[in-house]
Order: structure tokens, then C-alpha cells, then sequence
């Protein structure tokens, strides 16, 4: 098991660093570029264990991709939508949700035999959202308990469009939709009660897609045809979202994170943390590659409770984890509420992190579909040796747990820190370099 101790942090933070590439858009970015016809060079590719395992499926399917320093440079050779060939092997798609779900969306209007499993963390989560959609379109698609567990085992099938409204929000349930839709004859139209992330639109219509937006309603034809671009993947904003919560909880400081992805589907943990009180400010926004990229510039300042729920839950999905540690160090209660879906996650998120915060000694009520945390009010994490560390498979979990240790009461060792390489392969790095300026 990896041992990665963090020390708590004397004096403030004062730094300038970029964060890794955005994850979301590094899946998206090869699997849209192996339908594409042509090459598509990608700028800043996420070297993470789980965009590699999208990489390496597509890579099985035939599609050639060459990589260079470090995949820094990711080049994919693209033949259009119905280049690929039957893979010889299981499709292994690690840690990540998101390549299970939008896999199976590309390859149920294939007329091969696929069959798409994961680790152990991947085969508990939920897949029945995904496969219910895509039967409904045509596709020949199982998997375990009832078809609602993977592996998914795929064979040919026909596929004709659907009208259908999202039950969930879920951007990995859309694009799967999305994918499916390019093959299938007739329009689709897709119904969201709350907007999730637009990545896959904005890509698709980068690459030459026609999609129409009718307020709530996403409407996708078939017979289209993508043609190559270049990309930049721009900064994550769930990884920033981790640095803005050190220089949050910690009187004094000032960082800046340069080039992050300030899409407004994304965006909702810097609301919530201006709400709370932290200054912050972006600027120097652009547009890359069809996304809006800015600075994030954040000092900290007192923090306040706040409620976050609603329509707001999926602009911040991933940065409920984090975001209980800043709303742990706030002044007052702060509730979060209609946010069921993290109970499916790579860990069930609400739980651990009440469990966490627990024992961290901070008061936190469990609901159903979301967390009471009772603040702390600026006063440092103590450890409570009476409560042990929950176990998780989750890298946000132990990320989050790494930055409470910034503003803890004694060095801890984070448990589950062997999950972080999924989403972020130098968050170590940057933390000990964190460290170490602010002695």
C-alpha cells in the first residue's frame, strides 16, 4: 500500500501552478477523434491511469494512436465511424465510470462482440442507467444482476433514435445516448431535468456534428460526419478545486491556477466558495478548442456556512469531497442536499465522507441524500484515534483527506493514496512542494 504522510502547513500559501489536463475532455478527446476522419493531434493529454485505459481500448479496436513525451502529444489517426474491428480480448476499463459508459454507447451500434468489465470498484457501480437507453435504441446489450452491473457484453445490433428523459442528471448517460445516436437511423432527442456537463456536445460540434438545443432538450440526427481538429486540453477544474480549498482554509494565502477549464456546467465550486466568503476572480478567459479557459485567482478570507442543492448539485458533482473539508473549516452549518448520486461513485461518497469528517472530529449528520456539517470555524482538524479511517477505492476521497492534513493538528498518513493516480499522477508532488515553500 503507498504511504503518503502530509504535514500541516505553518504559515500561508503563496504559489502559481497549473493542474493536470481535464479528465473528462481527455476521454472524450480520443474517443470522438477515432470516429473523426483524419488525424487529430491533442495537446496536453491526461497521462492518468484512467483516460490510458480509454486510450488503450481504442487502441484494440484498431485505431491508431501514437503518443510523445509523456502524452504531452496524443495523435489519433481516425477512419470515420465504422473503422473499427472486433477486439481479440476483454475491454478493460479500470477505475473509470466514464469509460464503461460511453464505450458502450460507441460500441453497441457495432456489429462485433464486446465485452466491456472493470476492477473491483467498477463492477459494483451502477449500469443499469446506461444499458436501459441503449436497449431502447436497438442495441443487443447485458450484464450482471438483471443488467444492471457490469461486465456489459455487447453484440450487433440495430440501432433507431429515441426520445428519452434523463431520469438522473448524468453526463456519462447522455454522451453514451449521444454516441449511439451517430449510428442510429432517425433523431434523438434527449430530455435533461437538470443540465449536466456539455463536454460531448462541445466536442461533437467541434468536430463538425450538427445538434440542436431546444431549452431543456439535446437533439442529435444520424448520417453525420466528424473531421478531424487539434485540441488543448485545458487545466481540470476538479483537480483545482483541490488547491482552492488549501488556500481557502488557510488564513493568509493567495494562489493562482492558470489555464483551468471555467466551462459554466463546471463551474459551480467557484460560486459556492465566492458565496462562502473566499475571494476569487477569473481572468485572462478565452475560448480553446470549443471551451472557455481562464486563471482562477483565489485569497482566502473568512468563510461562512451555506446550503447547496438543487440545480446546483451537478455543476460540482465532483467537488462534493472537497468541498465538505472547506465547509468543515466554515463558521455556522452548512447543508448539502439532493445529492443521492454520490452514493455511486467510486465510493459511496456521502457515507465515507461523513466518516471521514468524523474522524476529524468535526459534527456531521448523514442524510439521505446529502451531509449536515456543523463548521468548525477556522479551528485545526483533530485527529480522533477512536474512529478509524473508512476504507475506499477513491481518489477523491484521499485527496480531500490530503488537504484537511494541510490544516490538521499532526502529519497523517492518507489512507487510500494509491487510488490518486487515477484523476491526478502529481498531486503528490505538487503537495510536497506546497509543503515545503510554507515552512
Amino acid at each position: 500500500m503507498k504511504q503518503f504522510t502530509v504535514s500541516p502547513i505553518k504559515s500561508a500559501l503563496k504559489a502559481t501552478i497549473s493542474v493536470p489536463p481535464d479528465k473528462s475532455i481527455s476521454h472524450r478527446s480520443i474517443i470522438i477523434s477515432s470516429i473523426a476522419n483524419g488525424r487529430t493531434e491533442i495537446k496536453n493529454f491526461l497521462p492518468a491511469s484512467d483516460c490510458l485505459n480509454t486510450l488503450k481500448i481504442m487502441q484494440q479496436l484498431g485505431v491508431e494512436i501514437s503518443c510523445c513525451n509523456n502524452y504531452e502529444s496524443v495523435t489519433v489517426y481516425g477512419k470515420g465511424f465504422h473503422s473499427f474491428s472486433e477486439p481479440k480480448n476483454i475491454l478493460n476499463c479500470g477505475n473509470s465510470g466514464t469509460t464503461m459508459r460511453l464505450m458502450s454507447g460507441l460500441l453497441s451500434a457495432h456489429s462485433f462482440l464486446s465485452i466491456l468489465t472493470g476492477d473491483d470498484s467498477l463492477l459494483s457501480r451502477p449500469m443499469g442507467r446506461v444499458i436501459e437507453p441503449l436497449t431502447l435504441m436497438g442495441a443487443k446489450i447485458s450484464g450482471r444482476e438483471h443488467n444492471t452491473k457490469a461486465p456489459i457484453v455487447i453484440t450487433a445490433g440495430v440501432l433507431h433514435g429515441i426520445n428519452y428523459e434523463m431520469p438522473i442528471s448524468s453526463a456519462q448517460v447522455k454522451s453514451a445516448i449521444m454516441l449511439a445516436a451517430l449510428y442510429a437511423k432517425g433523431e434523438t432527442k434527449i430530455i435533461e431535468k437538470e443540465k449536466s456537463r456539455d463536454h460531448t456536445e462541445r466536442m461533437l460540434s467541434a468536430f463538425g456534428a450538427t445538434i440542436q438545443y431546444d431549452k431543456n432538450e439535446i437533439i442529435i440526427g444520424s448520417e453525420q460526419r466528424l473531421e478531424a481538429q487539434n485540441l488543448f486540453i485545458p487545466g481540470d477544474i476538479s483537480s483545482a478545486a483541490f488547491f482552492m480549498a488549501a488556500t481557502s482554509i488557510i488564513p493568509g494565502s493567495e494562489m493562482v491556477l492558470q489555464k483551468v477549464l471555467v466551462n459554466p456546467t463546471r463551474s459551480g465550486i467557484i460560486n459556492v466558495l465566492k458565496k462562502m466568503g473566499a475571494k476569487v476572480e477569473v481572468t485572462n478567459k478565452k475560448d480553446i478548442s470549443g471551451e472557455p479557459v481562464a486563471d482562477i485567482c483565489i485569497t482566502a478570507n473568512e468563510l461562512n456556512a451555506i446550503e447547496v442543492k438543487g440545480s446546483t448539485i451537478p455543476l460540482l458533482i465532483d467537488e462534493i469531497p472537497i468541498l465538505c473539508i472547506i465547509m468543515a473549516q466554515a463558521k455556522g452549518k452548512s447543508l448539502i442536499k439532493d445529492a443521492k448520486e454520490l452514493r455511486f461513485k467510486e465510493s459511496d461518497r456521502l457515507k465515507t465522507m461523513a466518516c471521514v469528517l468524523r474522524k476529524l472530529s468535526v459534527e456531521v449528520n448523514e442524510l439521505e441524500d446529502g451531509l449536515e456539517i456543523n463548521g468548525l470555524n477556522g479551528e485545526p482538524f483533530k485527529i480522533n484515534y477512536s474512529i478509524e479511517w473508512p476504507s475506499h477505492f477513491d481518489h477523491r476521497i484521499a485527496m480531500s483527506v490530503a488537504i484537511a492534513a494541510l490544516k490538521a493538528n499532526e502529519p497523517l498518513n492518507i489512507p487510500g493514496a494509491e487510488w490518486i493516480s487515477t484523476s491526478f499522477p502529481d498531486f503528490e508532488k505538487i503537495i510536497n512542494k506546497l509543503q515545503m515553500a510554507a515552512v
